[in-house]
């Protein structure tokens, strides 16, 4: 049995409410930070015509029902992004939202179908601006609850140590022995025979009909990530432009692009870009993505076509979302995503 099925026993809500205050605490804390840093709390709605457009996010679908008894399709969103970025296109430079997000097929430690996702953007700024916020955040969780380290599972992270940060090419050649840049052209396009051959010589196993993005994958988790955040946290910066349909690409280098991920204890935290607005260029990686999302699971989404029209509005902007209840889970040492939520998805 999941130990927070009965979260609502009044013995077991006596054993988690202290991580619970430490969550709130921790919230607090980083509203304090953001407040301080001139930024607006935003409050996105949910529902959604498009929950997003990767091609392996799944989103959870229902109806909406008009006056006139009229159906429509909605979605609700697996992250703010579409919404904050029109809050961007209308005039707001600094804003960050709590929002509760949605996503199909995913349940695990470290995974629930519905979590709290922190998503802020800076306008005008570049993406390193917010490794050093993100940095901050970890600090003050670990603050607020009162410890030195993060922790999850046997593995550790000093968050108040130097951060480690390296390329996801180099990252690939240290940990995997890959190297990556090899299958990637000058222009951004892959090359999947020459990943898969270098799969084949570490002795990582793949399937005939593998992407390069399925290898991609497969080396990142199984070689890569398990040593990210070890010691001390670890940004992962440079993805591949193939792995980031929302950034815009590094200048002078079409392979990859303003992307990073932060990782502590093994555990990714937060996804950040320097943004994409070529609302052309979007809707063309969109589409791409759908159509892998269409051959893979036979389903796809809809675009939100306001949102494409607003990216022509869009100042040159910096956004990143951390996943919240995992912050709570490494300050408090908790091992269950459940263990940090006040009321936990049955």
């Amino acid at each position: 049995m999941n130990p927070s099925s009965q979260w609502w026993n009044p013995a077991v809500h006596a054993d988690r409410r202290p991580v619970l205050m430490a969550r709130n605490r921790i919230q607090a804390a980083i509203r304090r930070y953001l407040a301080k840093e001139a930024f607006v709390e935003v409050d996105p709605a949910a529902l959604a015509v498009s929950p997003g457009n990767e091609a392996h996010l799944h989103g959870f679908a229902t109806e909406a029902i008009g006056n006139d008894g009229q159906r429509r399709r909605m979605y609700l969103h697996t992250s703010p992004e579409f919404a904050m970025k029109k809050l961007l296109a209308a005039g707001e430079t600094r804003i960050y939202a709590f929002s509760h997000v949605w996503r199909n097929r995913e349940r695990g430690p470290l995974h629930s179908p519905e979590f709290t996702m922190l998503e802020w953007y800076r306008a005008g700024e570049g993406y390193e601006a917010l490794m050093n916020d993100t940095l901050v955040f970890l600090r003050l969780a670990a603050d607020e609850a009162g410890v030195k380290l993060l922790r999850f599972r046997d593995l550790a992270c000093d968050p108040f140590a130097e951060a480690e940060r390296l390329t996801v090419a180099d990252a690939f050649g240290r940990h995997a022995g890959v190297d990556l840049m090899a299958s990637i052209r000058p222009d951004g396009t892959t090359d999947a025979a020459r990943l898969g051959a270098e799969l084949d010589r570490i002795g990582l196993r793949r399937a005939a009909d593998d992407t390069w993005s399925d290898m991609f994958s497969r080396v990142l988790s199984a070689k890569v990530e398990p040593h990210l955040g070890q010691g001390r946290v670890t940004i992962l910066d440079h993805y591949p432009a193939a792995e980031a349909a929302l950034a815009r690409k590094v200048p002078g280098d079409a392979r990859v692009s303003e992307r990073f991920e932060v990782y502590a204890c093994g555990v990714e935290l937060a996804n950040g870009f320097g943004e994409l607005t070529d609302p052309e260029e979007q809707r063309r990686r969109f589409e791409a993505e759908m159509a892998e999302k269409a051959r893979v699971y036979c389903e796809s989404y809809p675009l939100d076509e306001d949102f494409l029209a607003a990216l022509a509005l869009m100042p040159p902007a910096a956004g990143i979302a951390l996943g919240f209840d995992r912050l709570v889970m490494l300050a408090t040492a908790a091992p269950r995503i459940d263990d940090v939520m006040w009321t936990p998805v049955p």
